[in-house]
């Protein structure tokens, strides 16, 4: 046996003792928020499809059409192969909806962070991270060598304190954060964020993929990212700004510079999905309407996102939770660590405008007769997410 068959096994054998592993179950999406597994249909609630609009005649007609028209794939990236009047279109419709002068699409929300926080910082500079925020807002800062802080998640008075006591010797500073926080479903304290960094000189990157089209956006930040892939039900990432910051990007994001562009049926699949948005808000409305009125249901704190978390504790118990409410016929997948940190593992409960209320009561009645399986919502400790989220 190799010495790379050898680790691989130990590693997978240490994995399994502590309920750490990860397993694909092939599952189908079905009309709805209905799922497919193992021969059953069962409701899911562990999707970031928003507003159903994945699954919408619209969005799949304008995937279909540009597919029959443009073919299956971009071909090449978009600086080699030319840029495509469906991605162009698109990215004019993105900054439209956010407000700013451009847009720039990129191939995912993973790549977009990879490729905007080098470009921005390097490693003269500083970056402030909430200890929270997404792994991929994490690896892009690790790439661009600048010295990088966290802080206390939505702790604006340790912001403060980080950022005065370490932002002389810097040429810059960054602040990175997200909108609607994807495991926890809380809201970042933008207002106050955006307030110190103006007061800093410090540039903000927020993460809206968990809010584009669900939460009220409030404050705008002069660099909002986010992805296609969640309330617009299709694939990409993008990054709004003002259009020197963007044409900057076009040249130095290396993760749009070396990567083949969206294909176009994504980008129209998209495009007709942000129309719906703008054009239907009580969609819109309903995903935060469902997580209140499960989060009353089972005397929760009232839910600021279609995110809502089910804390358990321990990777195992958490598993095991996810099993039980799936023999009654609910898909919630347990979250563990490294994705959310040691002792809070947790279902993480994801509400879409295709839930009826019909459904979200079920749930709420499985999880008040598992209530024995259940632990007290433990605090966040702060640390930091090593492993970004699946979707």
């Amino acid at each position: 046996m190799s010495s790379l068959e050898t680790f691989a096994r130990a590693e997978l054998a240490r994995l399994d003792e502590t309920a750490l592993r990860r397993h694909l179950v092939a599952t189908a999406r079905a009309d709805g928020a209905m799922a497919e597994r193992k021969g059953r249909r069962l409701v899911s609630f562990s999707c970031n499809d928003y507003l159903g609009l994945s699954n919408d005649p619209r969005v799949i007609a304008a995937a279909q059409a540009a597919t029959a028209r443009y073919g299956a794939g971009s071909g090449a990236s978009r600086l080699v192969t030319g840029n495509h009047p469906v991605l162009a279109a698109l990215e004019a419709r993105l900054a439209a909806h956010k407000g700013t002068q451009a847009a720039l699409v990129f191939g995912s929300g993973y790549l977009a962070n990879l490729g905007i926080v080098p470009a921005l910082a390097g490693p003269r500079d500083l970056i402030l991270i909430d200890a929270l925020g997404h792994s991929c807002l994490f690896a892009g800062a690790r790439v661009s060598g600048a010295e990088v802080v966290r802080f206390r998640h939505n702790d604006i008075d340790d912001l403060a304190a980080q950022l005065g006591a370490r932002q002389a010797g810097h040429r810059r500073a960054l602040i990175l954060t997200e909108r609607v926080f994807s495991m926890d479903g809380d809201r970042a304290p933008l207002d106050a964020i955006l307030a110190l960094a103006d007061a800093h000189d410090a540039w903000t990157l927020v993460d809206d993929a968990h809010g584009l089209g669900v939460v009220e956006p409030g404050i705008r930040a002069p660099l909002e990212m986010g992805t296609l892939s969640k309330t617009l039900g299709s694939y990409g990432g993008y990054l709004c700004a003002s259009r020197a910051v963007v044409d900057l990007m076009t040249s130095r994001a290396r993760s749009f510079v070396y990567t083949t562009g969206l294909p176009p049926s994504s980008a129209a699949a998209a495009l007709a999905a942000l129309e719906i948005v703008e054009a239907e808000p009580e969609r819109s409305a309903r995903p935060l309407m469902l997580a209140r009125h499960f989060t009353g249901r089972l005397g929760l704190p009232q839910a600021q996102s279609p995110i809502v978390p089910i804390h358990v504790g321990e990777a195992g118990a958490a598993l095991a939770l996810s099993g039980a409410l799936e023999e009654r016929g609910f898909l919630a997948v347990a979250i563990r660590p490294p994705t959310v940190p040691a002792g809070t593992a947790r279902l993480r409960v994801a509400f879409s405008a295709a839930h009826t209320e019909a459904q979200v009561d079920a749930l709420a009645a499985a999880l008040v007769e598992l209530q024995s399986s259940l632990r007290p919502s433990p605090p966040p400790c702060g640390e930091e997410p090593e492993v970004g989220v699946a979707g």
